[in-house]
């Protein structure tokens, strides 16, 4: 074996040794949290909804509150699909709970592949966390209770931005609320790799690259700041003014690229995770959806939770 061959298994071997490192270090956590629905006084049931690759999702159906309007009881109502963000899980989302439940909505939480108590799969990503949210609005459109023409979707960070890639695939979507969206991948990916100390030349640039390769989608083709501009549902776009994780800067990226004024947006105090302007946030999440998506029954007083 002469050497060029021999440099060519070394080097197989050492980008094979690379990749696997870049696929390890953007492994999702997984966080199991015991808290449920029942810990804020809500009924559920658990659910297992099929997503893509033969896997299931795990996910908590908490049907609509209080009584149906006169002379139609039984008639279908509102429904909404929450999702977490990267390395969270669907008790993460509760505290949004309470308040849209006794406005009249179904929620349907759910865990995303490799998080929580779904399956694991290969990998997760922002195309695989949009494929189970649509997973789960197709799970709730053939539900009888549940009114296919009214069905938004709420998602926190990667989440949010899966939302509005769905959004703009999919035109039953009736609304969505994203909370601390970013506005471009390669953006996020940059601001990881700085905090690690990874030069982008030549290491960065080829994280970018790998990373696009493994998913099957160019960067741009996902950004929210691009697929806002096909939404056609009206939007919410919330963000903490405080977000160092993504900066506030990016929620107005993606509002300038907006289809038209039916997306708006609302910067209130708080950093990614928690907002301190609670019943701004929540208020105002009502009053959108209650025009964009009105519920059966008009909702009683709502709770500061966001």
């Amino acid at each position: 074996m002469d050497i060029l061959a021999l440099a060519l298994i070394f080097g197989g071997l050492l980008l094979a040794l690379i990749n696997f490192a870049i696929r390890l270090g953007l492994r999702a956590p997984r966080l199991v949290d015991p808290a449920t629905p029942a810990d804020h006084g809500l009924a559920f049931s658990e659910v297992r909804i099929g997503t893509q690759r033969g896997r299931r999702l795990r996910a908590w159906w908490i049907p609509p509150a209080g009584k149906r309007p006169p002379g139609s009881p039984g008639s279908p109502a509102p429904a909404l699909v929450i999702l977490h963000g990267w390395g969270s899980n669907a008790a993460n989302m509760l505290p949004l709970a309470p308040a849209l439940h006794r406005a009249g909505y179904g929620l349907l939480l759910i865990e995303a592949r490799n998080h929580g108590a779904s399956d694991s799969d290969t990998f997760s990503s922002l195309p695989r966390f949009a494929e189970d949210m649509e997973s789960a609005l197709d799970w709730l459109r053939q539900r009888a209770d549940v009114d296919g023409r009214r069905i938004g979707l709420i998602g926190h960070s990667v989440g949010a931005a899966a939302a509005l890639l769905l959004a703009s695939r999919r035109d039953e979507v009736a609304a969505v609320i994203s909370i601390a969206a970013f506005a471009h991948p390669e953006t996020v990916m940059r601001r990881l790799l700085a905090s690690w100390r990874v030069p982008f030349i030549p290491f960065g640039w080829y994280v970018l690259r790998y990373v696009q390769h493994v998913i099957g989608h160019r960067f741009a083709d996902i950004a929210a700041q691009h697929t806002i501009g096909k939404v056609g549902c009206p939007v919410l776009l919330v963000h903490g003014l405080d977000d160092e994780t993504v900066p506030a800067d990016e929620a107005r990226l993606i509002h300038a690229g907006r289809r038209d004024d039916s997306t708006q947006l609302l910067l209130i105090a708080g950093s990614h995770d928690a907002y301190a302007e609670l019943d701004q946030g929540i208020d105002a999440a009502l009053a959108f959806l209650a025009t964009a998506m009105p519920p059966n029954r008009a909702g009683a007083a709502s709770e500061p939770h966001f």
